[in-house]
């Protein structure tokens, strides 16, 4: 059987989409209907949906409050769940990942970006790991030419991060950049591209059988 694993503030699955890929068992959980997302979901309160059942979890809290996009109109105020999250994890004793913006209060976190993958899309993103450890990709500079090196510029920093995105991106270059071909541009904005999750998730496995094989 696969293990599985539970995706809290699932989005459109972007990151769940990466797990399955690394051989797990999805099922999301978000607060908002997702139409799209590609596995099983249920809509629901992320921090009080029951966690037993799974043998590894991700969650993706709100990034709005911790990005530069917390200066728009509606974003500011957005709630910080990451502590609320990391608590409620830790009570399962489980692998565990949660997610985030450059610039959130995340634990000794790592950091991914695009240019790690061979992607076009910069997407810098952090990862807090709980119960095992990966070798980590290096996620290198951009020099200033990025444009000119055909890369989307999309990270922490820029303001149009959180679900603002300049009409040059169009939908199918956006979907090409992030290895995605099921959101909308509104839903990629708020997306990770799913070769970040892939990697993890491969570490992950290997420590989810592990604690089977000892168990």
């Amino acid at each position: 059987m696969k293990p599985r694993l539970l995706d809290l503030f699932c989005g459109a699955g972007g990151a769940a989409f990466g797990y399955y890929r690394a051989g797990f068992e999805v099922v999301g959980v978000d607060i908002k209907p997702q139409p799209r997302y590609p596995f099983e979901f249920h809509q629901a309160d992320a921090l009080t949906y029951p966690l037993d059942g799974f043998d590894a979890y991700h969650a993706s809290p709100p990034c709005q409050e911790y990005s530069i996009s917390r200066y728009m109109q509606g974003t500011k105020g957005a709630l910080k769940l990451i502590d609320d999250t990391a608590f409620a994890l830790e009570q399962t004793h489980k692998v565990f990942v949660i997610e985030n913006v450059p610039g959130s209060n995340l634990y000794n976190p790592i950091e991914l970006s695009g240019m790690s993958f061979g992607l076009k899309i910069i997407r810098r993103r952090l990862f807090e790991l709980h119960g095992f450890d990966i070798l980590l990709i290096p996620s290198p500079r951009v020099e200033r030419n990025y444009r000119d090196a055909g890369y989307i510029p999309y990270h922490h920093g820029t303001s149009y991060k959180c679900g603002h995105l300049p009409n040059i991106w169009t939908k199918e270059r956006l979907q090409k950049a992030m290895g995605i071909d099921w959101m909308t541009i509104s839903e990629m904005t708020q997306a990770i591209p799913p070769a970040y999750t892939e990697y993890i998730g491969g570490y992950l496995m290997q420590a989810v059988l592990e604690s089977r094989v000892t168990a």
